[in-house]
C-alpha cells in the first residue's frame, strides 16, 4: 500500500483524490505530520504552499517522492524547485490527465508533417475561480511547439484565455496555413481525471533517482 501525504486535502482536487483513494486499496491517504512514513507526496495547493512543502521536505530530510499538480508559480520559484529536485524526485506537471499527454503527442505529430509556414492558436477555457492565466498546460504546450518546431515552420503562437463558468479545463490548438486547418482539443469533463492521473504517477515515481520528472519520463 502506498501511503500519500496530501498537500491541499481541503481544496476541491483533495476532494478528488480522497474520494478515488477510498476505492482503491492501493492506496492510502495517512494524516499525519510529513515523516518518512509516508512513501509519495501529491501536492495541488497555491505556489506559497508547495514552496512551504518543499523547504519542510528539505529541514526534516524527507527525500520521498513529490508530485506537484499545482500551477501558477513564477520563475524564481521554479528555479527553487529544480534545485530541490537534486535531493529528491519532483514529478512537476500542470496537467496530469493521461489525455493531455496524448494531446501531446498528437501535436508532435502534426508539426512533423507540417509542409508550408504555419501559424498556431491556443485557446484555453477554465472555470471563473482559476487564478493564473494563461494556464500552467498552454505554457507547456507553447513551449512544447517551439521545441518540436525543428523546420521553423511555425510562423505564430498566439494564446488566448477565458475564465467563466466552471469548465474544468479546455485546450483547443489550431495549426493554420494556406492548403489547412488542424484543430486537435482537449476536454477535462471532471476533476477525477487529474485525480486518478496524480495517483498512477505515485506508483510510477515511487524509487525514481532525485531529479525532475513529468508524465512522458516516468513512462520510460
Amino acid at each position: 500500500m502506498i501511503n500519500i501525504y496530501l498537500n491541499g486535502a481541503s481544496g476541491k482536487m483533495g476532494a478528488s483524490i480522497d474520494e478515488l483513494v477510498a476505492k482503491d486499496d492501493e492506496f492510502n491517504i495517512l494524516n499525519e505530520s510529513l515523516s518518512n512514513k509516508h512513501d509519495c507526496i501529491i501536492d495541488f495547493s497555491r505556489p506559497e504552499s508547495s514552496m512551504e512543502l518543499l523547504a519542510e521536505c528539505k529541514e526534516k530530510e524527507i527525500f520521498i517522492p513529490v508530485i506537484i499538480g499545482t500551477t501558477g508559480f513564477n520563475d524564481d520559484q521554479i528555479k527553487e524547485i529544480n534545485e530541490l529536485s537534486k535531493l529528491l524526485p519532483i514529478l512537476l506537471s500542470f496537467n496530469l490527465s493521461t489525455g493531455i499527454h496524448n494531446l501531446k503527442n498528437g501535436i508532435k505529430k502534426i508539426i512533423d508533417n507540417l509542409d508550408k509556414p504555419t501559424s498556431c492558436k491556443i485557446k484555453e477555457f477554465h472555470h471563473i475561480n482559476k487564478i493564473d492565466s494563461p494556464s500552467g498546460t498552454a505554457i507547456e504546450l507553447k513551449a512544447l511547439i517551439k521545441e518540436v518546431d525543428v523546420k521553423n515552420l511555425i510562423s505564430s503562437i498566439h494564446t488566448g484565455s477565458v475564465r467563466k463558468g466552471s469548465f474544468f479545463g479546455i485546450h483547443d490548438i489550431k495549426f493554420t496555413n494556406e492548403n489547412i486547418q488542424i484543430s486537435i482539443i482537449h476536454k477535462a469533463l471532471s476533476r477525477k481525471i487529474f485525480a486518478n492521473g496524480a495517483l498512477k504517477a505515485s506508483k510510477k515515481i515511487i524509487g525514481r533517482i532525485p531529479g525532475i520528472y513529468d508524465l512522458n519520463s516516468i513512462e520510460n
